[in-house]
């Protein structure tokens, strides 16, 4: 397959994804629903797979696996997310945020909306943006700091069992259907600047693409530029969504490449750009796209097999969390 096809393979992968997802959150409000009017009598199960909207909850839980206690049986399905989502970025970059986050799909649709309208999208000056990166570096240490350092095995093990964390599904999903008025401002601001800007919500404000970003210049893959056959013709910089300047490296390693394939499917001249593993070997783009599908999806049935995906929180229990 042509890389020139790889835009519209990934944009396909992306809304599958986000319409999956959006199923989730439907069967899951259902559920909610349900259990509120009929309590323990409520039809249905709960999707597990909502507990890829808590990668908090993921990365608590993995680090209290990490040391002995096993996988919290709470929210199990978003240890097993967020440890898949870890591996992805360890093998494939970051490609999760460019081919399956369904954030950064509507903030991606918003900037290609903002360009057709504007003909272009702003960028920040190079000193505000280096700034306002440090932001999301910030929230991740913070997070390290509390959830690592500060909690001992036993703290975090009462937060993974506390009923405040049961239903951190439930009260996510009350913020987005009951927001304050203050909330609603602020989503309504970052929706304008994701017209205006390149994914300012990834590039300055998310600590999971931060992480994943440190882990992904672990990655043996990465894109690769052939000084024989490059022309300069700077496309490749242009069109970046995260405004790596592709055409002076001979090899992209930096945190922010989101292993979109942007720059390679519109290199025009001679393949110049190139996704390669270990800086020998060419990886094609079906072989790309199929990889972060499959390995997606197998941690999410590993996971399902091994008995580690449904939450144990009965309905009984969820009637007495939800005050029923």
């Amino acid at each position: 397959m042509s890389a020139r096809y790889m835009q519209p393979l990934r944009i396909l992968i992306q809304c599958m994804f986000a319409g999956f997802m959006i199923w989730l959150g439907l069967r899951f409000y259902y559920f909610i629903e349900m259990v509120s009017v009929v309590g323990e009598k409520s039809i249905g199960t709960r999707p597990a797979g909502i507990d890829g909207f808590l990668p908090i909850s993921g990365f608590a839980g993995a680090v209290s696996w990490l040391r002995g206690s096993g996988i919290n049986t709470v929210h199990p399905a978003a240890v097993i997310i967020f440890v898949t989502v870890v591996i992805l970025s360890l093998l494939l970059r970051r490609s999760f945020c460019s081919w399956i986050c369904p954030v950064a799909t509507i903030s991606e649709v918003s900037w290609k909306v903002g360009f057709r309208l504007f003909r272009r999208n702003w960028r920040l000056p190079g000193w505000l943006d280096v700034i306002l990166r440090g932001v999301k570096y910030s929230l991740l240490l913070f997070f390290v700091y509390f959830i690592v350092i500060a909690m001992s095995s036993d703290a975090l093990s009462g937060f993974l069992q506390s009923d405040y964390h049961m239903i951190a599904d439930v009260r996510l999903m009350d913020f987005f259907l009951h927001m304050s008025p203050v909330a609603l401002c602020v989503v309504l601001s970052l929706l304008v600047a994701s017209v205006v800007l390149r994914n300012p919500l990834c590039r300055y404000l998310c600590p999971y693409g931060a992480l994943l970003g440190l882990i992904a210049m672990l990655s043996p893959m990465r894109v690769t530029r052939s000084t024989e056959r490059c022309v300069s013709c700077g496309v490749c910089s242009q069109i970046c969504p995260t405004y790596i300047d592709v055409m002076h490296k001979s090899s992209v390693a930096s945190p922010e490449c989101i292993s979109c394939w942007r720059c390679i499917s519109h290199c025009r001249f001679n393949e110049a750009l190139t996704m390669r593993a270990a800086k020998r070997f060419v990886v094609p783009g079906v072989v790309f796209a199929a990889t972060v599908v499959l390995l997606f999806i197998g941690g999410t049935l590993i996971g399902k097999l091994s008995g580690h995906w449904h939450s144990s929180i009965s309905l009984k229990e969820y009637v007495r969390l939800l005050g029923k």
